[in-house]
């Protein structure tokens, strides 16, 4: 593989990094009440390179909505960001699969050189990365060809089975034309609340010690 010169590295790297950040808090803020006491941190998605693809934040997104859920026979969605680092060779996701869920929508797109594709992107995500991408392009004058733009797709994990819980994790694979299949273990998000067991030894909140 052709490696990559440092501004191009940069520049697709800083795609990576916008994306990554606006999902993170876009699962930091999904679901969550106002009182600190029951929220809980987001789990932090994961991340793995096969060849020139790199998956990075690769999550099961907390439902936010009432299209959404992860109760069995539910449908959430998977979100992650995939980079095509080559500067030359183009890649394609053929396919995503879980013994958790009974199909993958959505899986199935083109990842051109030097090129990022989101998942589970919020309005928010796309204008972040858009301003990224076109900065970055602007003050990008290497020979090598330019990055292309992010494009945004939707990946629905569909019929959920009981172990889709929050806080676990499952097996995911990505197949992909050139890199082949990539096995991840992804964790589902954390609800916005704890559950918490209670019994006459709990201390009552406010009380004096």
């Amino acid at each position: 593989m052709t490696a990559l010169k440092a501004p191009t590295r940069r520049v697709v790297t800083a795609l990576a990094l916008a994306a990554g950040a606006a999902l993170t808090m876009s699962a930091c803020s999904a679901g969550q009440i106002t009182q600190t006491s029951t929220q809980v941190a987001a789990i932090n998605g994961s991340n793995v390179d096969a060849g020139a693809i790199a998956l990075r934040n690769v999550h099961v997104i907390y439902p936010n909505s009432e299209e959404y859920s992860i109760e069995p026979g539910g449908t959430a969605q998977l979100g992650f960001t995939i980079v095509n680092l080559d500067p030359y060779v183009g890649d394609a996701l053929t396919g995503i699969s879980t013994d958790f869920a009974a199909s993958v929508t959505g899986a199935e797109f083109e990842i051109p050189p030097q090129s990022s594709v989101i998942a589970g992107a919020s309005e928010s995500t796309a204008d972040l990365v858009e301003q990224v991408d076109e900065s970055s392009q602007a003050g990008d004058t290497e020979e090598t060809p330019a990055p292309a733009s992010a494009s945004i797709e939707t990946v629905e994990l569909v019929n959920l089975s009981e172990g889709v819980r929050p806080g676990l994790t499952i097996p995911v694979t990505f197949s992909f034309a050139e890199a082949g299949d990539v096995v991840l273990s992804v964790p589902i998000d954390a609800g916005p609340e704890l559950p918490r067991d209670e019994s006459e030894l709990s201390p009552i909140v406010g009380e004096a010690h």
